[in-house]
């Protein structure tokens, strides 16, 4: 799937931008988080996430993996689709976002246009797990290396769990940062 966008900005509103790429132009769903920051740029790049549907296929654009992967977690609960997902990133930042979830602060997510108190909770107990794993993949991402979360993804896709594979991924990253991608998942198949 296509994973980011890279390309000159054609146009670009709250709700929507358009990206070309060699000639092609790609509308893009964007929240006002990403607004804010692509707003005054002629050249950018959009980490994206396609969701088709039997009637619709839209791309959803984000300026940071972290909005991403926010997203992708909010749109696995049930009664949440991507554009309910884009209207809390658009409310609320991420880092609310993920304290409203870990904190269990029902009133803060029914603040956001659209979720009442059964959505609310429902995202809390859906997520509430998934929130401190995804904390702990950013702080990997946001480390000296990219390579420590591309080991934890491949550690994940061959079925390991996300937050053993992150605590020893870290481990490993203090013993050495520069550790290539290769020798990252090896040692820590050697721990798992």
């Amino acid at each position: 799937m296509i994973d980011h966008l890279n390309g000159k900005l054609v146009e670009v509103s709250p709700t929507q931008a358009v990206i070309e790429c060699n000639g092609v132009g790609y509308a893009v769903s964007i929240s006002l988080q990403t607004y804010s920051a692509i707003a005054q740029n002629a050249h950018i790049k959009l980490y994206t996430l396609p969701i088709y549907k039997e009637d619709a296929q839209t791309l959803f654009g984000f300026y940071q993996k972290a909005e991403r992967a926010l997203f992708s977690l909010l749109i696995s609960v049930s009664g949440v689709g991507g554009n309910t997902a884009r209207v809390i990133l658009s409310s609320l930042s991420i880092e609310e976002v993920q304290q409203a979830i870990a904190g269990e602060h029902v009133q803060l997510l029914k603040s956001v246009k659209g979720i009442g108190a059964k959505t609310a909770e429902r995202i809390i107990v859906d997520l509430k797990d998934k929130v401190g794993a995804l904390n702990a993949v950013e702080t990997v991402v946001a480390g000296p290396s990219s390579n420590a979360s591309e080991a934890v993804a491949a550690l994940e896709v061959l079925g390991y769990a996300s937050r053993q594979t992150e605590k020893i991924i870290l481990g490993l990253q203090r013993e050495k940062a520069d550790m290539p991608v290769e020798d990252l998942i090896k040692a820590a198949l050697k721990k798992l």
